[in-house]
């Protein structure tokens, strides 16, 4: 079984409590293993009013919290009867399992939001190392490493292209080692 990404419903206004309290009973129940992420959909709104500039945090999706998780029986027992949690989105009721998010719809939720859809990458790569583009525009394109950020998850690459070098600005899921060089 894999992680994939479900929605629960919760009473509006109760997203970040449902939060609090599913992340305590991870911990306390040993859950780790199965429930990874728990996020309350939300973006700051700017708002100029009278020449103020006003920022505040709207929810995305107000009655909704997103949930990285591996759905086995108990994760569910868990996830489920968290204080607050009315029920999954895609479940028909009576005990059924609920439908995950397709990967296209986790993508533009949390790219809107600003978090990270990918786990992190272990990559064993150091500059001046070669790496193949697996996905983007430079897509089974090789180049060689010019710059490294871990913590980020960045990787500049120069890549030659019509005689001429380029560099890709790509993240560590997006390359992998070469190892033909």
């Amino acid at each position: 079984m894999e992680k994939e990404w479900y929605v629960l419903h919760t009473y509006s206004g109760y997203e970040n409590k449902v939060k609090s309290n599913l992340l305590s009973r991870i911990q306390s129940m040993g859950m780790e293993e199965n429930i990874f992420r728990v996020i309350v959909p939300e973006e700051e709104e700017v708002e100029v009013k009278d020449g103020k500039t006003k920022t505040t945090v709207e929810k995305t999706f107000p009655g909704y919290v997103l949930v990285e998780m591996v759905m086995s029986d108990q994760a569910w027992y868990v996830v489920r009867n968290t204080p607050g949690v009315t029920g999954f989105v895609g479940s028909h009721g009576a005990g059924s399992k609920p439908s995950p998010l397709l990967p296209e719809e986790v993508e533009a939720i949390l790219g809107r939001i600003g978090e990270k859809v990918h786990a992190p990458v272990d990559l064993h790569v150091s500059v001046g190392d070669y790496v193949i583009i697996t996905e983007g525009a430079f897509n089974d394109m090789s180049g060689k490493v010019v710059e490294l950020d871990h913590e980020k998850q960045k990787i500049k690459v120069a890549i030659e292209m019509f005689g001429r070098e380029t560099i890709a600005d790509l993240e560590f899921h997006q390359v992998k080692e070469d190892d033909s060089y």
